[in-house]
């Protein structure tokens, strides 16, 4: 194996879900522990487990394993079910666009929860993803508005900020509306964040988190982008502008929210791989955000310096990002945010020895592609041309995924079953 995929498949298994519950949560007697929290089991009634998220279903194995018996219900909606679990039902719903399944196993979610009390515990798995895999529309609004809206979100550059504010405002158990639902109920919430800046508001579109966006933010993020989304998204927005419609809470005090992984830890793991392979090394940021290609200059000017001066680090040199970038769709092609920074990267660092990236999605699902990103060097544009093919034209088709086919540079790992956002890792030799 390359030094490079060795070193990012440090980092993937550090932020794996079943992993991180055993280094987080523990039972002692009838204590809980999560993290530096305790919770006298003594004090409730029963224990139902609700989830949802690329990583909720290894966490809920893990919870089960820990929990056993003491767990009365519960329900996980994830992308695959790989397994089944005896306490918990495992419902395989839909992303990135939710469907009838999303519906399906939020109502049986509510269900559960409307059936609990004061002395009752509830634990909560959200990840990456749950904002698609746990939905259901509020008012009059249709699934198929829904969908309209995030399609149209998702192809006018919006950042995963603007998109979950709107989405919390048109669903029935985002921005903290589900913990309503479990309300006078304790709520245990465990998060492992794909968010830059780990806002716990915006991971899984935070169900069981108190928020502070507004009707009047979806209608700026509407205007902004000079979206028409369908009439009856744009009537229950200017309702709620209105006060016709309850905002979203502004506090929850029966809820206790934990961030149990995240991009950071990550990119630990794969520094502490990367110095146990001699490489000098440097975290840059875990929270790199804007186009897929502007990032890639940034990071090719980066690396470009280490190669020529040594400056911020000597070579051989590791240097390690991650953050989740976007990318504004112009042309008809098909790829990802981190197939396109690679395609990109490679152009800005054609024909320059010594330099080699990989950009992935720790998911192992990059854009609407079977791939989770790409590994590219300062040969990969030459070998293109090489081909008859253009890297420029690529780019400018956002058709990364079948640039990086055709030259062989695609990174595959599969559903990873769970989700920190991206990482970028760059050797300089």
């Amino acid at each position: 194996m390359s030094d490079i995929l060795e070193i990012f498949n440090s980092g993937l298994s550090a932020v794996l879900p079943a992993g991180l519950i055993r280094r987080r949560v523990g039972l002692k007697g009838n204590t809980l522990q999560v993290m530096d929290r305790d919770f006298n089991l003594s004090n409730y009634r029963d224990i139902y487990v609700i989830g949802a998220g690329k990583a909720s279903l290894g966490m809920a194995e893990e919870i089960e394993r820990i929990l056993g018996e003491r767990i009365k219900a519960g329900v996980c909606c994830v992308p695959v079910k790989y397994t089944e679990l005896e306490r918990i039902e495992v419902m395989e719903t839909s992303h990135p666009i939710p469907d009838e399944r999303s519906v399906k196993g939020t109502e049986k979610a509510i269900s559960i929860l409307r059936n609990t009390g004061k002395e009752d515990l509830i634990i909560c798995l959200f990840s990456g993803g749950g904002s698609s895999l746990f939905a259901l529309p509020a008012g009059d609004i249709t699934l198929e508005d829904k969908e309209k809206t995030i399609s149209l979100l998702l192809m006018s550059g919006a950042d995963i900020k603007e998109i979950n504010t709107i989405r919390k405002h048109i669903s029935g158990v985002k921005g903290g509306r589900l913990a309503t639902e479990a309300y006078p109920s304790t709520v245990i919430s465990l998060l492992i964040s794909d968010v830059v800046g780990d806002d716990i508001s915006i991971i899984a579109s935070g169900p069981t988190v108190s928020d502070d966006t507004t009707y009047r933010d979806c209608m700026n993020i509407i205007e902004k982008y000079n979206l028409m989304p369908p009439r009856r998204v744009l009537e229950h927005i200017r309702a709620g502008i209105k006060g016709d419609i309850a905002e979203t809470p502004k506090s929850l005090p029966n809820v206790v929210n934990f961030v149990i992984g995240n991009n950071l830890l990550a990119l630990e793991s794969v520094r502490e791989k990367a110095e146990g392979l001699r490489y000098n090394s440097i975290i840059l940021s875990s929270q790199l955000e804007g186009e897929a290609r502007d990032v890639a200059r940034l990071l090719s000017m980066v690396a470009k310096e280490v190669v020529q001066s040594g400056n911020p680090v000597d070579v051989p040199a590791c240097i390690i990002s991650g953050g989740e970038t976007t990318i504004r769709v112009v042309g008809s092609g098909k790829g990802g945010r981190n197939q396109e920074l690679a395609l990109a990267f490679a152009i800005y660092v054609d024909g320059v020895e010594g330099i080699e990236l990989l950009s992935a999605a720790t998911d192992g699902v990059d854009g609407p592609t079977d791939a989770c990103g790409a590994i590219v060097d300062g040969d990969v544009a030459g070998r293109a041309r090489a081909q008859g093919l253009s890297p420029q034209e690529y780019l400018q088709d956002n058709n990364s995924y079948h640039f990086h086919k055709k030259v062989g540079t695609t990174l595959y790992t599969g559903p990873t079953h769970t989700n920190v956002g991206d990482i970028e890792i760059i050797l300089c030799r």
